[in-house]
């Protein structure tokens, strides 16, 4: 495993976290894939557009987020990343609260890496 490679995905994880958590759809369109395909704890298949889409509206609010239990394998210009998230918030009227374990595929483009697939599921 190449360690500046994992450093790098764990610094890019803490990007994601603090953009989800500020609403940044910049920084989120920087870091995910056109191509993303992301299912949902609620069994939705998620699109780039449609994850930007929940932010930019304010429909997908989190009011605190953190992360604990990641474990990261590079696998190539690949990295999985396995992680549980304590997050609150609401997404439209419905309230967010709780642990969720995600997984997340990022590959690298270039210099660049970027969020190309991931799963959630409620803990």
């Amino acid at each position: 495993m190449n360690t500046s490679d994992k450093t790098t995905i764990e610094q890019l994880e803490i990007q994601l976290l603090d953009a989800m958590r500020h609403a940044n759809v910049e920084t989120l369109d920087k870091l995910i894939h056109p191509d993303l395909l992301f299912n949902s704890a609620m069994g939705q298949t998620v699109t780039k557009e449609i994850d930007l889409q929940s932010y930019s509206s304010g429909l997908m609010k989190v009011d605190s987020i953190s992360a604990s239990d990641q474990q990261i394998n590079i696998i190539g210009d690949t990295a999985v990343v396995a992680v549980t998230i304590d997050m609150n918030g609401e997404y439209g009227v419905q309230p967010i609260s709780g642990k969720v374990r995600f997984l997340r595929v990022w590959k690298q483009f270039d210099n660049s890496w970027q969020v190309i697939a991931g799963s959630s599921v409620m803990i």
